[in-house]
């Protein structure tokens, strides 16, 4: 799939970008280079292939590697809270943003 230099300007569009002509050659470009090495990726037979947890797990036993999730530095939240506007229940209490 490839794409036209119509299709470049759509998309430039609907992403509220403008784009001189020479950028949106030269974006065309990556995009259809970004295209074809997808179609280079599903060409590959994959039949058969158990997928991997990890990327490394073809070379080498990862799960040995990887360390245990423990915390290994101090509590510090009160006093990381001390210079904070306004805390409740160990929690930042912020301003309302969004409506």
């Amino acid at each position: 799939m490839a794409l036209t230099p119509d299709d470049i300007g759509r998309i430039a569009h609907l992403a509220r970008l403008e784009l001189q002509p020479g950028e949106a050659e030269r974006m065309r470009a990556k995009i259809n280079d970004f295209f074809g090495l997808v179609e280079r990726m599903r060409a590959v037979d994959t039949t058969g292939i158990e997928p991997l947890a990890h990327p490394v797990d073809a070379f080498e036993d990862v799960a040995l590697r990887l360390r245990e999730d423990v915390a290994s530095e101090p509590d510090a939240r009160e006093a990381n809270q001390r210079s904070a506007p306004a805390v409740e229940h160990g929690l930042f209490l912020v301003p309302k943003v969004i409506e």
